[in-house]
């Protein structure tokens, strides 16, 4: 049975496809012409008028990549369901941004990372910040992303990569330009309720044919249903999740431009974080919708010759015709939710921090917007052009190249954020040596580990990912020792307090029952 979905449309599919993408133009054209002028605020940060259930979509269309969709059938058909750490641990993470980075952010007013550490070191670290994140976004989100879209594209329709990554950049970056954040978050809303139906339905056509739930359970090995697996584990021991996610988590969740552009463009601060903490609730669906799709497959068609196909050997076998449609059209859906965001946050970086500071300080509000979406254009052309020489080097497993690549890019910036919230002695030297030459250490021992001394052949390597906690500790340490040392040290100014708003008791309670279902989840889940 061949893996190429085309092979398998019916004339309803297709039909479906056309309808999704008529729906999808349509709800960009009303979300961008309903306000004809747009301005800076309206570009970037949807006006500051995101509710909850907006922020949490376009949070989760965000981080929800089709890699994810993959990569977690994949790892659900050959070890069970311990990536699901991956999305419930998160939830820490969040509530760290919920209570407190997004009071801090919003009470800075800023549109943009680089502008928020802009006003609490001065224009060199917002420089610094600026370029750091313009070079993360191309790289980690946008080539990345498309890459994995194209391989996608290609697994199902069996076209080349280089058509199949323009055709998705083109669908993207119209909603980017024509729209904004507003036009995007409305799309994501409808793309991630679609991603929810066809992902459950597959479940759920799954779980039937094998006999139901506790058939399930008893059909594969105990420990695939183990979130903790031991310390003798070579790929997810206990210790190097408990270590080394936070890293990347910290630096993702709270810091990362294309993530927590939502949070800013929210109407308050108590919606921002009943946004965050929704996309809480929503990660616990990663195991039904994407991890369980993996262990039925497993328990169904056990002698899969790459595990990879897992997730569209499930789609080609078990959907009826016009169901295949629906599919196609949700892995489109989650592509072009990461990559509109991304290519959101490439814009407003570089029109905010880079275009309006430095190149032309007089700029109207007209120029910016011209400039951000030029530079949607500009950054599409370098993502396919990307994607196409990322297709060209083959080798490791897409999601650890991934998770490897945002191992080395996250220590610097965890580092720096959280000193600079939670210890006002920071200095700007050390901030900006950190950004700098912590940048180049962390990264050069990446390009070490991943490539030159690959672990495969050399066995000193610790885990990644706690090489990846080792790189944070010893880049918070060397922080730390700067801004001790540091003789030109002016005081910050400290946050005052009195600016951020008090988190009000809906929120709090949220966050409790949502931490007490977690607790349950990892007790459940832990067992065998």
């Amino acid at each position: 049975m061949g893996n190429n979905l085309l092979g398998h449309l019916s004339p309803w599919d297709y039909a479906i496809v056309a309808v999704y993408v008529v729906i999808l133009v349509g709800i960009g054209y009303r979300a961008s012409a309903s306000k004809k002028e747009q301005t800076e605020d309206s570009q970037f940060l949807a006006s500051k008028s995101l509710g909850w259930a907006s922020i949490g979509f376009n949070m989760w269309g965000t981080n929800v990549g089709p890699s994810m969709l993959l990569a977690f059938a994949s790892i659900g058909y050959s070890t069970g369901i311990v990536a699901v750490n991956f999305e419930w641990y998160a939830f820490v993470f969040l509530l760290l941004l919920a209570t407190v980075f997004a009071p801090r952010y919003l009470a800075a007013r800023v549109s943009t990372m680089p502008g928020f550490m802009g006003q609490q070191y001065g224009g060199s670290t917002q420089n610094i910040l600026a370029w750091y994140a313009l070079i993360k976004i191309l790289i980690s989100w946008l080539s990345l992303g498309l890459f994995s879209g194209g391989v996608l594209v290609r697994q199902i329709l069996g076209i080349p990569m280089w058509q199949s990554v323009i055709v998705l950049v083109l669908f993207a970056g119209f909603f980017t330009f024509a729209g904004g954040l507003k036009a995007i978050a409305k799309v994501n809303v409808f793309q991630m309720l679609l991603l929810i139906g066809v992902s459950l339905t597959l479940t759920v056509i799954g779980v039937l044919k094998v006999g139901g739930l506790t058939q399930l359970w008893h059909s594969v090995p105990g420990h695939y249903w183990n979130l903790v697996q031991p310390a003798s584990d070579p790929k997810y021991p206990w210790y190097a999740i408990l270590l080394g996610y936070p890293v990347s988590a910290v630096a993702f969740f709270c810091t990362d431009q294309a993530m927590v552009q939502s949070v800013l463009g929210a109407k308050s601060l108590e919606q921002g974080q009943l946004g965050v903490n929704f996309i809480g609730w929503l990660k616990i669906l990663s195991l039904p919708l994407f991890i369980l799709t993996g262990v039925l497959c497993y328990v169904l068609f056990p002698n899969l010759a790459d595990p990879n196909q897992a997730y569209m050997t499930m789609v080609t076998s078990l959907f009826p015709a016009g169901m295949k449609g629906l599919v196609i059209v949700v892995l489109i859906a989650v592509l072009v939710g990461t990559i509109s965001s991304s290519l959101n946050a490439l814009s407003t970086v570089f029109a905010m921090d880079v275009y309006a500071r430095n190149i032309n300080p007089n700029a109207s509000e007209k120029d910016v917007v011209r400039v951000g979406r030029l530079t949607v254009l500009v950054g599409c052309a370098f993502a396919v052009l990307m994607a196409l020489a990322i297709d060209a080097v083959k080798g490791l497993n897409l999601f650890d190249v991934f998770q490897a690549v945002l191992g080395f890019i996250a220590p610097p910036l965890s580092a720096v954020f959280l000193l600079t919230v939670f210890w006002p002695r920071t200095t700007r030297r050390a901030v900006n040596a950190i950004l700098s030459a912590g940048s180049a250490f962390s990264l050069g021992v990446g390009v070490l580990y991943l490539w030159v001394l690959p672990p495969s052949r050399y066995e000193f390597w610790p885990h990644y990912l706690v090489l990846s906690f080792l790189l944070f500790m010893v880049l918070l340490l060397a922080a730390v020792v700067i801004s001790l040392l540091d003789g030109t040290h002016q005081p910050r100014v400290p946050f005052d307090r009195t600016a951020l708003p008090a988190t009000t008791p809906r929120v709090k309670l949220l966050w409790a029952a949502l931490a007490g279902v977690m607790v349950v989840l990892y007790l459940v889940f832990n067992g065998h």
